[in-house]
């Protein structure tokens, strides 16, 4: 017997047309077993992106930019860090998994460059802070990815 809370998720998701409504219970369950923590991991992608980028935005109005003095060998790295780990964090918004992957394989890219350029690995944490977002959007559509598959 369903509960009043069953029955009303029930008729949302065959309004929402959502492909797990109506299959068999075991799906169902797996279906709705963390929606509330893969709803919590993904604001929280996209509140801690909005403020890596507010971050940079701010750096770049108070610190000012000045493209003369960046060095030609420098504008590679800064086409991934942090232009192309910002762009990935936007599109997640829309594509969690295509906009996690640019963020993370921007990093990755840049982390090589900068191995590459002055023979050591960035130090510190705060490259791994700011781009973290895109690690939590990429948890975020694999676990909505499970769902979506394991109801076909």
């Amino acid at each position: 017997m369903l509960g009043p809370l069953d029955e009303l998720l029930s008729v949302l998701r065959a309004r929402s047309g959502c492909r797990h409504a109506g299959v068999g219970k075991g799906i169902e369950e797996k279906a709705n077993r963390w929606p509330m923590l893969t709803q919590v991991v993904r604001w929280t992608a996209r509140i801690w992106a909005v403020a890596s980028i507010g971050l940079v935005l701010a750096f770049l109005v108070g610190e000012g930019f000045h493209p003369s003095q960046i060095q030609p060998r420098e504008w590679l790295g800064l086409v991934f860090f942090p232009v192309g780990i910002c762009a990935g964090m936007i599109l997640a918004w829309w594509r969690e998994g295509l906009g996690g992957a640019i963020t993370v394989a921007s990093l990755a890219i840049f982390y090589l460059i900068h191995f590459a350029t002055a023979g050591t690995f960035p130090r510190g944490w705060a490259f791994l802070v700011f781009a973290a977002p895109g690690f939590l959007f990429l948890l975020v559509w694999q676990r909505s990815r499970g769902v979506d598959t394991a109801a076909t």
